[in-house]
């Protein structure tokens, strides 16, 4: 009998995660039925829309924690999942769990040299959702000019290097000067600021207006907040917003209010469009996986860099998880268990 350790949602979160929300229990595993497999986990994904399905109730008291996880099959019952097979399965922030056939993706064949994490981060949602967002959404075009907000987060930095491999102007915003100095001197960003230097909305204004006098055609939107109208504004006519997220709300004990200035001037009369999307929904649509091919390409090739900052143990994953919030990281957060 395989006992499994797993992190639990103890008291609905409100405003800061805390501790005390959440807790580690273990239990036995049942024996596995036919179609079944036990996964044990190699690496967890911590990332901010976990926090935002708390939020919006689709976690319950006593439900383990949602997220995606890197796994090896162990034992199996399903002839397509032998034991040995790499996959990945939203089996949330547990050891091991049984799982089903249809909850798992099995890893493709890496070249020795790419750790199999990889398709937590650039090689996996992460990747794609900045591929999708960007190309898909954003309708991005070679020689345009993007911007994107926190920029230095798991989907902002591979953002940036698809924009520069599609020929275009990069910009970006992020929370440190050493943030700054990597965007820019490690993965080509054209400039960046560090938004915390800006000390209100119409500084950020003339900023964006000496950075990117030409203007912004795809905006890829992370943070929210009253700087998404400043940025509207320095968007040029038929400009695309690709709306991946507002991580600066997802915190606040208080009902998010959007920011409305300066919607008539910059969507109407610029003929601005914004989307909101998910990777998943276009991961669904992607039936031959055009796009995951392209990016294993592009790292084979060595022209895409995967920054990230991996914690150790699994009784570190809730750590791993605030590390989110404290702005202190760049690229992707994993946990390896």
């Amino acid at each position: 009998m395989v006992k499994a350790k797993q992190w639990v949602l103890k008291k609905q979160f409100t405003g800061t995660p805390k501790s005390t929300d959440v807790g580690i229990r273990e239990i036995n595993l049942p024996k596995l039925k036919d179609g079944e497999v036990l996964v044990e986990c190699i690496a967890i994904s911590v990332d901010p829309y976990q926090r935002v399905f708390i939020s919006m109730g689709k976690l319950n008291v006593g439900d383990v924690m949602y997220g995606e996880q890197v796994a090896k099959v162990i034992e199996s019952m399903n002839p397509d999942f032998p034991v040995g097979t790499h996959v990945t399965t939203f089996g949330g922030w547990s050891s091991h769990s049984i799982q089903t056939g249809d909850k798992l993706v099995k890893v493709p064949e890496y070249p020795p040299d790419i750790p199999v994490e990889l398709s937590l981060g650039i090689l996996g949602m992460t990747g794609l959702t900045a591929y999708y967002g960007l190309l898909v959404t954003g309708e991005l075009k070679e020689g345009e000019t993007v911007y994107v907000n926190a920029a230095a987060g798991a989907v902002g930095t591979v953002v940036g290097q698809i924009g520069k491999l599609k020929g275009c102007k990069v910009y970006g915003s992020a929370g440190t000067d050493d943030k700054v100095k990597y965007l820019k001197n490690d993965l080509g960003f054209d400039d960046a600021f560090n938004y915390k230097k800006i000390p209100d909305l119409p500084s950020l204004d003339k900023t964006l207006k000496k950075m990117i006098p030409q203007g912004i055609d795809v905006f890829f939107e992370n943070v929210g907040g009253g700087a998404f109208t400043v940025v509207c504004a320095n968007m040029n006519k038929d400009g695309r917003i690709a709306m991946c997220g507002a991580i600066s709300s997802y915190n606040s004990s208080e009902q998010y209010k959007p920011e409305i200035a300066n919607f008539s001037d910059s969507f109407t009369m610029k003929n601005l469009a914004l989307k909101g999307f998910t990777g998943w929904d276009h991961m669904a649509k992607d039936k031959d996986g055009a796009a995951l091919k392209e990016m294993i390409g592009w790292v084979r090739e060595g022209k895409l860099k995967y920054p990230g900052h991996n914690f150790t143990g699994f009784e570190n994953t809730f750590k791993a998880f605030l590390s989110l919030f404290s702005g202190d990281n760049i690229g992707k957060i994993l946990v390896k268990i």
